[in-house]
């Protein structure tokens, strides 16, 4: 018989400080358990009747939102776990601009159904094996469910049928007039191979004051402020854009300078206004018609601009001189100076209107078929550089309230991506929960033919499924009235044809509805990757068996000063 030796007391692996949790209670439940708080705070908030959430971030800056993407990247995310799939939801809001609360939900789903497997005793490779495999026939599955595609090319009206569903998601009650916003904004700017569509030329300005039926789409890139100088209107002009002040430049060290009479003192300042002179005198004479300033415009040089009839417009934000530069073609300067031919840009209108009381600066690239359109440029050079011109839309957006406005402008957004999404592929499955429901139905058939332990995971999987059609449900209609509906599609969906019945959210009859006829219908490839992504969180999450976290960097904490202590 062996001796049993006995193991050392404390024995010390880790320097001090280092937490280390293992084993199935310790660290594989308590990682469930993070996520599913996770996925539980986002639940509330999926669905066209998701509730706001109302967060303050680090700045001390307010939200009030349902968009998930929103909501996890401006509340901080500790747990490695939770952070997991923190990162799987950025993924899909990075590839698809969509169903990033789906990502989410179903990955929180999966997980606990998960831990009643772990507590029966069930390996965690047996479960990932299983979720695997439910994943690959789920979508497999999924292209056969495939009703329609967006035509090509897409019209105003297909568009904004196809976007109405995600933006219901975030905007309930006022999806049509965004979804057809959307879409007119997207079909101005639609390049002639409309897989080149570009998300980014489609621009939203904020402004305060009247109602959303206020709003319109600009042709053209708009800026919420006036021109600095007199000139407000130019048609066919060369544009310069300056990243650096239009001022008198300031030297780096501090000079001493001793005037001994009034002459000196004149010629003192006139040396400069001189220097100032030439230099927009030489950008007059290179042709340049409009200048964009990134900083600051000095009073001198605003004068002599105004003399020579050039328009300056000031615009602070980096991304959008960028986007300028990308519309009018021209380089950001670091220097003041003549820009060089390459360097300039061009851009056909530039003009301020009012929009709702507020005088706002549109710069616009005229193309063939645009009511002002004018062909008396001659030459096929001309020809050719106009059909490659960017063309940008703004959604000019109206609204009360600062955080109404952010909110459209995120419903917009998502509005946006879909449409890329879909002209990529095109295909449309039935959405209000119905694909999911039907998918589950099939993953579960499958799974009851399997053999081996790994069937009861892919069945698990298939029940987490059923967590989108029921949070529709629970979030619409409450929790009683929820499970009620989800067992009646349950049965529909067992009838031959009902791939198509989803959650009525309005519950006209009995809380279901056919998602085809009602035009309710989800983007195919946000769905794909939805489940692909989620399924990969749960799985990495399920596989870790042990955490080890360092102690955090950093000195000593400051002691936090009581009220009573003075300044010093």
């Amino acid at each position: 018989m062996s001796l049993k030796v006995p193991k050392a007391q404390n024995l010390q692996l880790f320097k001090d400080g280092y937490k280390h949790l293992q084993g199935l209670e310790d660290a594989v439940l308590r990682n469930i358990q993070a996520v599913a708080e996770l996925s539980d705070l986002v639940r509330t908030s999926f669905g066209p009747n998701g509730r706001n959430k109302l967060v303050i971030n680090h700045l001390g800056r307010l939200f009030v939102t349902s968009d998930a993407a929103t909501i996890i990247r401006e509340i901080e995310v500790v747990h490695p776990a939770a952070k997991l799939l923190v990162m799987a939801s950025q993924a899909q809001e990075a590839e698809m601009g969509d169903a990033t609360n789906s990502v989410m939900i179903l990955a929180g789903e999966m997980l606990k159904k998960a831990e009643q497997l772990l507590i029966m005793g069930l390996h965690p490779s047996e479960i990932i094996k299983g979720y695997e495999l439910a994943s690959v026939k789920a979508l497999a599955e999924l292209e056969t469910l495939s009703t329609s595609s967006l035509p090509s090319p897409p019209t105003k009206s297909t568009l904004a049928t196809a976007l109405k569903p995600a933006i219901a998601s975030k905007q309930y009650g006022y999806e049509d007039q965004l979804a057809n916003l959307v879409a007119e904004a997207a079909l101005t700017v639609m390049p002639p191979n409309p897989k080149n569509f570009n998300v980014d030329n489609v621009r939203v300005v904020k402004i305060m004051g009247g109602s959303l039926s206020g709003s319109k789409v600009v042709r053209g890139m708009v800026f919420g402020r006036e021109p600095e100088g007199i000139i407000k209107k130019i048609k066919k002009a060369k544009v310069a854009v300056f990243t650096c002040a239009l001022d008198i430049a300031q030297t780096e060290t501090k000079g001493t300078v001793l005037i001994k009479s009034a002459d000196e003192m004149l010629n003192f300042t006139r040396g400069e206004e001189t220097h100032m002179e030439k230099i927009f005198q030489e950008i007059a004479d290179s042709g340049v018609k409009v200048i964009i300033a990134g900083t600051a415009v000095g009073e001198l040089a605003l004068h002599y601009l105004n003399r020579m009839g050039i328009a300056v417009l000031k615009v602070l934000s980096k991304f959008d001189l960028r986007r300028l530069c990308r519309v009018v073609n021209a380089t950001p300067l670091a220097r003041v100076g003549a820009p060089t031919a390459e360097e300039a840009g061009f851009v056909d209108v530039f003009e301020t209107t009012e929009i709702g009381g507020d005088r706002v600066t549109v710069l616009r690239q005229v193309v063939e078929g645009d009511p002002d359109f004018d062909d008396s440029t001659d030459g096929k050079a001309a020809k050719g550089a106009r059909s490659e011109k960017t063309r940008t839309a703004t959604i000019v957006l109206r609204g009360a309230t600062q955080n109404r406005l952010d909110d459209l402008e995120r419903a917009i957004d998502d509005g946006v991506n879909v449409i890329k999404a879909l002209l990529k592929d095109p295909r449309l499955v039935p959405g209000a929960g119905a694909t999911e429901l039907e998918l589950a139905r099939r993953v579960e058939v499958y799974g009851a033919g399997l053999k081996g332990l790994s069937q009861h995971a892919v069945r698990r999987w298939a029940q987490a499924l059923e967590v989108v059609p029921r949070t529709l449900a629970e979030n619409a209609l409450g929790g009683g009235e929820g499970n009620e509906v989800v067992s009646r599609l349950w049965a529909k969906h067992e009838t031959s044809g009902g791939e198509a019945w989803g959650v009525d959210v309005e519950a006209e009859t009995d809380g279901t509805l056919q998602s085809t006829e009602h035009e309710i219908l989800d983007s195919l490839a946000a769905k794909q990757w939805a489940i692909k992504l989620a399924t990969e969180a749960a799985t990495s999450v399920l596989s870790v068996d042990a955490i080890i976290m360092s102690r955090p960097a950093g000195g000593p904490k400051i002691p936090q000063q009581s009220g009573n202590w003075d300044e010093d």
